[in-house]
């Protein structure tokens, strides 16, 4: 027993080498992707501020702007896959009802997002980043010959790297993939995914600066006799949240009715739309980062309603294209928006002090990803990771639950679930795959907890190895009870993981 345990820690202490390892390239992938993003975005808005005064340069930047575009889907089009966010794809790929080689995904999402973000569309970095981390991932576990089951491991490392070199936020990075893209609080899971992700920071921070990305100075707490307002504010983001979501979903069938352009030349609608509102409205465009620092300065209700309205649409437009980009950033910067809408609108009414506004805006910010997202622990620790204060959690809390809430009430599901279930993927029925494993936590009141092995519907062909309870390792046999808070580890048929994922998903379901 001594010496299987010596070998467990070997092991161990080898995986945590290898998400290091992780870490540190995902860092300088995503390092050099967020600044040439920057870069380019920069070199558009200097010919926009040139074309002021020479408007036939205009048709210039407009030819340019489709040709990235053009080139960004023609990647597409090679491989689907290095289309969109990215998130689906790594949810799918965990669930092992989606294999993609790393490389040809890997290189096509770089390019193609730097071309497609990087022009200005109203596109995020972070989905792109959290795919790019989950490549490298695989490009990592490929190198050391990892098994299936570390390879996994090392996939969500590289996804959770990418987010935290993205916004700068290991621990929100660490928390998305758990809580949102592996779907397990497995430790295997958490302490990798964190090491890596604080490895990833460490080597952005390195280029960019330790300043939080969106450091806002905000020093007045949220009084508590005005909490009534964060209610009312976080039903507001769940209803907004609902209809972006159905937006979102549903605007592609528009798309798929146009029966001149192929799919992948889709990106030249939204690129004919930005040309005159990059020309008129320079400040914003893109992901939004420097919108929302601009926020507080703004106090006309009319002016904020307009720009939220633009960004909405204009975000539904550009990510249904199918081009490379996410909505994680756009998402927060009309939470912010929205924030602002409504504290504008509570101090015009004297509702509200105005130096509170700032306030709303950043609690907005959460409120509206977890109302989309569906993962209001990571909204509330992303944000204040990106804030840089961990002053007002509270209130921070208070809207991201209250706007969860709403939006489960309005029948709203996970947004980058729903993604990941429009996509078709194949799945093998045939066993003839080789041994794998499936980590599960059961949760309580779900129809696992409290039964005994022997009494569980069981998927075919799927064997119970070991219950990790505690600090103690169960070897179980049928009479063995299960109890909430236990990890099982299921040995599977490779080939069967994503079916028998979704027939556990379904056990643990609460009971009727």
């Amino acid at each position: 027993m001594e010496s299987e345990d010596r070998q467990t820690r070997k092991s161990n202490l080898r995986l945590l080498f290898e998400a290091l390892v992780v870490g540190l390239v995902a860092g300088i992938v995503v390092g050099s992707f967020r600044w040439l993003i920057g870069q380019t975005l920069a070199m558009w808005q200097k010919g926009y501020q040139a074309a002021h005064a020479n408007p036939a340069f205009l048709l210039l930047l407009a030819g340019g702007v489709l040709a990235s575009v053009i080139v960004a889907g023609f990647l597409v089009k090679q491989q689907p896959h290095a289309g969109g966010s990215g998130i689906p794809e790594v949810e799918l790929q965990l669930q092992g009802k989606l294999q993609l080689a790393w490389w040809p995904v890997f290189w096509r999402k770089f390019i193609g997002g730097v071309l497609s973000i990087g022009s200005g569309l109203f596109l995020g970095r972070e989905g792109p980043s959290i795919q790019l981390g989950s490549t490298v991932g695989q490009g990592v576990a490929q190198g050391f010959k990892a098994s299936k089951s570390d390879s996994r491991v090392l996939l969500a490392t590289g996804a959770a790297s990418g987010l935290s070199a993205a916004f700068g936020a290991p621990l929100g990075g660490a928390m998305f993939i758990v809580e949102e893209v592996f779907h397990n609080f497995s430790p295997r899971v958490w302490l990798n995914a964190l090491a890596g992700a604080i490895m990833a920071n460490f080597v952005v921070s390195n280029i960019f600066g330790q300043t939080p990305v969106l450091a806002i100075d905000y020093k007045h707490s949220f009084p508590i006799l005005q909490y009534w307002q964060l209610l009312l504010l976080g039903a507001f983001l769940g209803l907004i949240g609902r209809l972006y979501q159905w937006g979102l979903l549903n605007f592609s069938h528009v798309y798929q009715k146009i029966p001149v352009l192929p799919r992948w030349l889709h990106g030249i609608i939204p690129a004919l739309i930005l040309v005159p509102v990059m020309y008129y409205f320079p400040g914003y465009v893109g992901g939004g980062n420097n919108l929302i620092l601009s926020l507080n300065q703004i106090h006309a209700v009319n002016v904020l309603v307009l720009i939220f309205l633009l960004r909405i649409s204009f975000s539904i437009v550009s990510y249904d294209s199918g081009l490379p980009g996410g909505i994680f950033l756009p998402i927060l910067t009309m939470g912010a928006l929205l924030g602002a809408v409504y504290g504008q609108f509570m101090v015009d009414l004297g509702l509200l002090d105005q130096k509170l506004v700032v306030n709303l805006i950043i609690f907005s910010m959460a409120g509206l990803f977890s109302a989309i997202v569906r993962s209001p622990f990571t909204a509330i620790m992303l944000i204040a990771e990106m804030v840089g204060s961990l002053l007002h959690l509270m209130p921070l809390a208070v809207v991201s639950v209250a706007a969860y809430v709403v939006n489960e009430l309005l029948g709203g599901v996970p947004i980058y679930e729903s993604l990941a279930g429009r996509m078709q993927t194949k799945e093998d029925n045939d066993y003839v795959g080789e041994a794998d494993q499936l980590t599960i936590s059961i949760y309580e009141g779900s129809q696992l907890a409290d039964h005994q092995v022997k009494d569980i519907a069981w998927p075919d062909r799927t064997l119970v190895r070991v219950i990790h309870r505690g600090k103690k390792d169960i070897i179980p046999n049928g009479n063995t009870k299960l109890l909430a808070g236990d990890l099982l580890v299921l040995e599977i048929d490779e080939n069967q993981r994503g079916l028998v994922y979704d027939k556990m998903a379904r056990l643990q379901e609460a009971k009727e």
